[in-house]
C-alpha cells in the first residue's frame, strides 16, 4: 500500500534537522461530510451566541423504562462530606504563554487524597478481566487501563484545547449562591439547568452538580496578590474532566506545555491533523520528569500507542514491506529497555518522525490528505472513547452519572473526527458503557438498566440505516455480551434473583429482548442469520421468556435433585431411596408454589402463559427421574413404588392443575400446554415394572443357562440321581420365577403370564439343544473300503490260511484294559455313558415341565385374555415337549451308533467273520452286547430305556450289515456260509427279544431285522442267480435293457440303504463271493480291481 502526501523530510538517508514542530499543512477547505443520520434524541440546537457548540447532546424525552417511584428509590448524595486535606504536588517551571492550568491548591486542598486512592483504583480499569461480563473490543497488548486513560486524556484536551476552561477566553464556571461576589454583596448563582441526557435517559439529578459541590475557595493573600479579593467560583468542565480521569497536575501541566509548543502560529490547527504522541515526545525532555525512569515510562507508553494505532492496528492496513513500518518496529523495540534519544540532532529521531508521520497520512483511496490516522484504528480508537464515557460516572457514587455530563457528552464528540466515531457508534459505545457500569457496580441501580433501554432504541433505529462494516462489527459485539451475560442470568434465575433483587428481572428483560431483536435483524442483513443457525436471535420475545423459564425451572430441579443424590449416596437399602423419591414430590410441589407466587407475575408481562410453562417444566423434570427410580426398581420394594407412584399422581394433579389456570385465558384454554406434559401413567407404569421383573426373573434363568453350557460335564448328580446337576438348578429356578411371579399384588393378566412362560420356553430350547449338541451318528461309521473283486489265490488270503486260526476273545487291553478273557464285560466307553446322561436330563426335564404348565395354567385370579382363547392352545410348552422328545431321539441314536461302531469296534466290526465265517462266529459278540445293554439299562431312567434299546438294536443290524458289505478284503463269504450267518444273524436278533417287551416289541425286532435277513438270502443265491439280478435291475435303474454277456453296466452308487433290491447290495455280494464266476462277472461287466 503506497503512502500518501510525502514529504521531502520524509524520505529515507541523511536530511537536515527537524524543525521544532513537523509542520503539516493546513487542510484547505474541510468541509466535514453530511452526516447520514438525522438528529439523535441526545443532539440539542446549536447556540446562537457567539461559542458554536457542535449539536449539544440531550433533546427530546421519551419515557423511562420501568422507573422507579420515589417512594422507593432515594439516591444518596455523591459527595457526602469534605476531603481531606493533602499538600498540593511540586510545581513545575511553566512555559511564557502556557496554556491555563486546570488545577490550583484548592482542588489539590480537596482532591489529592481521593486522586491517590479512591479514583486510581476506579479507574485503574478499563474492563474487568475477571468479570463474567465478556470485554467485546479485544485487547491492547502491552497497555494497561492507566496507559488508555491518561492517553485518552492527552486526546480529549488536545480537541478541546479552544473550549472555555481548556485555554479559551471564556471559562464556564457556577457561582454558588451562598458566596459574595467582588463587592461583598450577595449575587445569587444561575441555577443548573435539568440535564437534557438523563431527563432523556430516565436518570435522576443529583442534589448539586459536581462543580458546585467542589467551590473553588479564594486563596490567602500571601499566596497570590492576583487573586486577591477574588469570589469563590465553581470548577471548569477542563478541571471536571481531569479530576474524573484522574490525571496528575503535572500530567496536565506538561500536556499543556507541548500544545502551546506546538501550536506556535497555528491556533487553528484541528486535532485531527496532530499527530499527539510525536508531538509530546519531541517536546517534553527528561528533565521535565521526576526522574528518569519516569520519562522512559511514559515515553513507552506514547511508543506503545504508536505501534498500536500504526502497525497492530491500523485504520488502514500497512503492507509487510513497508520500510517505514520496519524503521518504526525496530526503533520501538529498541527503546523498550533504554529511553530513545529526541533530541534535535539525533538520527534515531528523525528517521522515527518520517516514519511515523508517513505511515499516518496514508488515505484509503491513496489520494493526499492532511488527517492523521493514528489513533482511529480497531480496537485502540474504542478502548480510547470507553475510556471518556467513563468519565461521566460520578466518583464518589459510582451508579451515578454527573448533571455535567451534558457538556462532557458534547465535549467529548470534538475526539470523534480523531478517534474515528460517528453518531452511531457513539451509541453504541455509550449505550455499552451504561450497561457496564450497571454490572461492574454490582446491580444495584435500575436507572442504568433504564438509561441502557433508552440507548438501545436509539442503536435500534441506526441499525436500520448503518451497514458500515465497522459499525456492524461492533454492534454485534456490544449486543452479544450484553445478551450472553443477562442469558446467563435468565437461564438460571433461581440463582441470581431471589428475595428483593426478583424486581430486576422486570428490567433486565427489555434490555435483552431488544439487544436480541437488533442483534438477530443485523445479522439477519448480513447474511450469516441462517449460516450461524443461531435461532435464539430471531426468537420472538415469548419465545426467548419461555426459554427462560425451562432452563431456570431445570437448573433448580437439578440443584434438587443433586441433593437428592447426595442423601441417596448414603442410603444402604431401596426403601430409603423410595423415601427420598417420596420427598423429592414435595420439593417439586413446593418449587410450583414459589414460581407461582414469585416469578410468574413478572413474565406473564411477556409471556402469557409463564406459570403454565413453568408447571409443564417441572412435570416433565421430575417424570424422568420418577421413570430412572422405576427403571432400577423390582417386586421386591413393590409397596414403596406404589407409595412414591401415588405422591407423584397426587403432584400431577397439582401441576395439572396450574396449568389449567394459567392458560384459561388462551384461545386453547391451555389444551397445548396440556399436551406436552408427560403423563406420569401410574397403571401403564406398574404394568412396566411387572414386565421388568419378568425380565429380570428370565435374565437369572439365561445366566444359569449359560453356567449349564460352560461347565456342564454331563455327569450325574447322585447315583439315584442320573442326570445333570445342571437341569435341576433350572427347574428350581423355573418354579421359584413362577411362584414369585404370583405372588406380585396386582392383578395378573393371562398377556403377562404367556410372556413369562414365552421366556421360559425360550430357555428350555435353548437348554436342550445344548444337550443335544453332541455330535451326528455319521461321524462313528467306519470309512468304506474300495471295492475289490475275491481272488482265491490272493497273497494275503494266503497268509491268513498259514496263520492258526484263533477265536475272537473279548479282551481288549490295549484299548479299555479293562476285560478279562475269561469273564467278558461292557466295553461301554465313558463318553458313551454321558450321552446317557444326556437323556436322563431331557427326560428330567419332560417331566417336570407338565407341573409348571399347571402352575401357569390354573392359579386362581388370572384375568382371561381373548387373545390367548382364540389360539385354542392347551400347554404354554407345547414346543418345547415336541423339542424334548426330537433330541431324546437323536441323543439315543448317536449314542447307540458310537457303542456299536466306536466302544465296540474291535469285537465286532473288526473281528467278526474276519478271514473265514466258520472261525469267527458271533457267539462271544453277543455276550459283549449283553453287557453293553444290560449297563445302559443300569444308567438310563426307566423312562428313557425303551427308545435307547430300539436305536442300539438298530445300530447293532446296520454294524452287521457293514461287516458283510463293507467288511474290506480280511472277508470272503462262499455260498455255503449262508447258513451260518442266518444263524448268527438269528441269535444276534435273539438278544434283543430276551429284553422283554416292556423295553421292545417283538415286531419291532422282527421289521428292523428284514432288511438284513433280506441281505442274508442274497448271500444263499447262486453266482448266476445274482449276476442276473444285478443286470435286470441296473438296466432298470438306468432305463437299458437287460445287458447281454460282455455288455458292460454302469456302477451303482453306494447309499448305504442296503437291502435286496439295491444294486449296489448285490454287487457288493459278488464282491465278497469266492468265485471265479464272480470273478470274471465284475472285472469282465465294472473293471473291479482284484484284491492283492
Amino acid at each position: 500500500m503506497g503512502l500518501h502526501s510525502r514529504r521531502r523530510d520524509s524520505a529515507p538517508g541523511p536530511f537536515p534537522p527537524l524543525s521544532p514542530t513537523i509542520s503539516i499543512p493546513p487542510p484547505q477547505i474541510l468541509h466535514p461530510p453530511p452526516d447520514p443520520f438525522p438528529p439523535s434524541i441526545f443532539d440539542s440546537h446549536s447556540h446562537a451566541g457567539g461559542h458554536s457548540r457542535r449539536e449539544s447532546l440531550p433533546g427530546a424525552l421519551f419515557p423511562p423504562l420501568s422507573p422507579p417511584s420515589a417512594t422507593v428509590h432515594s439516591r444518596r448524595d455523591s459527595y457526602p462530606g469534605p476531603f481531606p486535606n493533602l499538600p498540593s504536588p511540586t510545581s513545575h517551571e511553566s512555559d511564557s504563554g502556557l496554556l491555563p492550568s486546570t488545577s490550583s491548591p484548592s482542588v489539590n486542598h480537596y482532591y489529592h487524597l481521593d486522586l491517590g486512592s479512591h479514583t486510581n483504583k476506579r479507574r485503574v480499569c478499563l474492563h474487568d478481566k475477571e468479570s463474567d461480563l465478556a470485554w467485546p473490543f479485544g485487547e491492547l497488548e502491552g497497555l494497561d487501563h492507566d496507559d488508555i486513560r491518561e492517553t485518552a486524556y492527552e486526546i480529549f484536551f488536545t480537541a478541546c484545547r479552544s473550549s472555555p476552561g481548556f485555554g479559551g477566553r471564556n471559562a464556564i464556571t457556577f457561582y454558588s449562591k451562598h458566596d459574595g461576589n467582588n463587592g461583598g454583596g450577595t449575587s445569587p448563582a444561575p441555577a443548573l439547568q435539568a440535564s437534557r441526557v438523563k431527563r432523556a435517559l430516565g436518570l435522576k439529578m443529583l442534589k448539586g452538580s459536581l462543580s458546585q459541590r467542589m467551590m473553588w475557595p479564594t486563596l490567602p493573600t500571601d499566596q497570590s496578590p492576583r487573586s486577591r479579593g477574588a469570589p469563590r467560583r465553581a470548577m471548569t468542565m477542563a478541571e471536571v474532566m481531569r479530576l474524573q480521569m484522574g490525571v496528575s497536575e503535572q500530567s496536565d501541566s506538561r500536556l499543556r506545555k507541548t500544545l502551546v509548543r506546538t501550536l506556535v502560529g497555528q491556533l487553528g490547527r484541528q486535532a485531527e491533523t496532530i499527530i499527539l504522541p510525536l508531538e509530546l515526545l519531541r517536546h517534553l525532555k527528561p528533565s521535565e520528569f521526576n526522574d528518569s525512569h519516569e520519562y522512559h515510562l511514559w515515553q513507552k507508553r506514547q511508543l506503545k500507542f504508536l505501534e498500536a494505532g500504526l502497525l497492530l492496528h491500523p485504520s488502514i492496513p500497512v503492507e509487510k514491506t513497508n520500510t517505514f513500518a520496519t524503521n518504526l518496529k525496530d526503533i520501538i523495540r529498541s527503546a523498550e529497555f533504554k529511553p530513545l534519544d529526541t533530541s534535535k540532532n539525533s538520527d534515531t529521531m528523525r528517521t522515527f518522525s518520517n516514519s511515523v508521520v508517513s505511515l499516518s497520512m496514508r488515505s484509503p483511496n491513496d489520494n493526499p490528505t492532511n488527517i492523521c490516522h493514528w489513533a482511529n484504528g480497531y480496537p485502540v480508537n474504542v478502548h480510547l472513547y470507553i475510556s471518556l464515557l467513563q468519565s461521566i460516572f460520578d466518583l464518589k457514587d459510582e451508579t451515578s452519572v454527573l448533571d455535567e455530563v451534558d457538556e462532557q457528552l458534547e465535549l467529548i464528540k470534538k475526539t470523534w473526527s480523531t478517534l474515528g466515531i460517528n453518531r452511531p457508534i457513539h451509541n453504541v459505545l455509550f449505550t455499552w458503557a451504561l450497561f457496564q457500569q450497571y454490572v461492574e457496580t454490582g446491580q444495584v441501580e435500575p436507572d442504568l438498566l433504564c438509561a441502557t433501554h433508552a440507548m438501545l432504541n436509539e442503536v435500534a433505529n441506526d441499525a436500520k440505516k448503518e451497514r458500515e462494516s465497522f459499525y456492524v462489527e461492533i454492534l454485534k459485539g456490544v449486543l452479544s455480551s450484553m445478551q450472553d451475560w443477562i442469558d446467563k442470568r435468565m437461564l438460571n434465575y433461581y440463582e441470581y434473583f431471589q428475595g428483593a433483587d426478583i424486581g430486576q428481572i422486570e428490567n433486565l428483560l427489555p434490555v435483552v429482548l431488544l439487544a436480541s431483536k437488533v442483534l438477530g435483524d443485523v445479522t439477519n442483513l448480513d447474511g450469516k442469520g441462517q449460516e450461524n443457525g443461531d435461532k435464539s436471535m430471531v426468537d420472538s420475545s415469548e419465545n426467548r421468556v419461555d426459554d427462560y423459564i425451562r432452563s431456570s425451572i431445570t437448573n433448580v430441579f437439578q440443584t434438587a435433585m443433586e441433593v437428592a443424590n447426595a442423601k441417596s449416596a448414603e442410603s444402604e437399602s431401596k426403601n430409603e431411596i423410595g423415601e427420598l423419591m417420596f420427598q423429592l414430590a414435595q420439593e417439586t410441589e413446593y418449587l410450583a408454589m414459589r414460581e407461582r407466587q414469585n416469578y410468574s407475575p413478572i413474565l406473564k408481562k411477556w409471556h402469557t402463559i409463564a406459570a403454565a410453562v413453568a408447571a409443564l417444566t417441572l412435570n416433565n423434570c421430575y417424570g424422568q427421574v420418577l421413570k430412572q427410580f422405576l427403571s432400577e426398581t423390582t417386586a421386591s420394594i413393590v409397596s414403596v413404588v406404589i407409595l412414591v407412584l401415588q405422591r407423584s399422581k397426587s403432584l400431577e394433579d397439582v401441576l395439572v392443575q396450574m396449568v389449567v389456570e394459567d392458560s384459561a385465558d388462551c384461545e386453547d384454554g391451555g389444551k397445548t400446554v396440556v399436551r406436552e406434559m408427560v403423563p406420569f401413567e401410574v397403571e401403564s407404569t406398574i404394568l412396566i415394572l411387572v414386565r421388568k421383573w419378568i425380565d429380570e426373573s428370565l435374565d437369572k434363568g439365561r445366566e444359569c443357562l449359560q453356567k449349564a453350557k460352560e461347565f456342564e460335564a454331563w455327569n450325574p448328580k447322585s447315583k439315584s440321581e442320573p442326570y445333570a446337576k445342571s437341569v435341576v438348578e433350572l427347574m428350581n429356578l423355573s418354579k421359584k420365577i413362577v411362584q414369585e411371579f404370583f405372588q406380585i399384588p396386582i392383578p395378573i393378566t393371562e398377556d403377562l403370564v404367556e410372556e413369562l412362560a414365552d421366556g421360559l420356553q425360550k430357555i428350555f430350547r435353548e437348554y436342550i439343544m445344548s444337550v443335544a449338541a453332541c455330535g451326528l451318528k455319521e461321524n462313528y461309521f467306519p470309512n468304506l473300503p474300495p471295492l475289490t473283486r475275491c481272488n482265491r489265490n490272493s497273497k494275503f488270503h494266503k497268509l491268513w490260511k498259514i496263520a492258526s486260526p484263533c477265536s475272537v476273545s473279548c479282551e481288549d487291553p490295549h484299548i479299555y484294559g479293562l476285560y478279562d478273557a475269561n469273564h467278558p464285560h461292557s466295553c461301554t466307553s465313558r463318553g458313551t455313558q454321558r450321552l446317557y446322561i444326556r437323556v436322563n436330563t431331557l427326560h428330567y426335564l419332560l417331566s417336570h415341565i407338565p407341573s409348571l404348565d399347571k402352575s401357569l395354567s390354573l392359579t386362581q385370579g388370572i384375568v382371561p385374555s381373548n387373545r390367548r382363547s382364540s389360539t385354542n392352545c392347551t400347554s404354554y410348552f407345547e414346543t418345547t415337549n415336541t423339542a424334548i422328545l426330537a433330541a431324546c431321539q437323536h441323543v439315543s441314536e448317536v449314542a447307540s451308533y458310537r457303542l456299536m461302531f466306536l466302544d465296540s469296534n474291535s469285537f465286532f466290526y473288526d473281528s467278526l467273520y474276519v478271514g473265514d465265517v466258520v472261525n469267527s462266529r458271533i457267539g462271544n459278540i453277543l455276550t459283549i452286547l449283553k453287557h453293553n445293554i444290560k449297563l445302559m439299562t443300569a444308567i438310563l431312567t426307566e423312562r428313557a430305556q425303551p427308545l435307547a434299546v430300539k436305536e442300539v438294536m438298530k445300530a447293532t443290524f446296520d454294524a452287521f450289515l457293514t461287516v458283510l458289505l463293507a467288511g474290506g478284503t480280511t472277508r470272503v463269504f462262499n455260498e455255503s456260509d449262508h447258513q451260518n450267518i442266518q444263524e448268527d444273524f438269528n441269535s444276534l436278533k435273539q438278544v434283543f427279544h430276551s429284553c422283554g417287551e416292556e423295553l421292545i416289541e417283538e415286531s419291532v425286532v422282527e421289521k428292523e431285522a428284514e432288511v438284513v435277513e433280506g441281505v442274508i438270502a442274497l448271500m444263499g443265491m447262486s453266482t448266476e442267480k445274482l449276476m442276473e439280478n444285478l443286470s435286470t435291475l441296473s438296466g432298470e435303474t438306468n432305463g437299458v435293457g437287460v445287458g447281454g454277456n460282455g455288455q458292460k453296466l454302469p456302477m451303482p452308487p453306494t447309499t448305504r440303504k442296503w437291502n435286496r433290491t439295491d444294486p449296489n447290495t448285490i454287487l457288493r455280494v459278488l464282491c465278497y463271493r469266492n468265485d471265479r464266476v464272480a470273478n470274471q462277472f465284475l472285472k469282465r461287466t465294472f473293471q473291479i480291481a482284484k484284491r492283492r
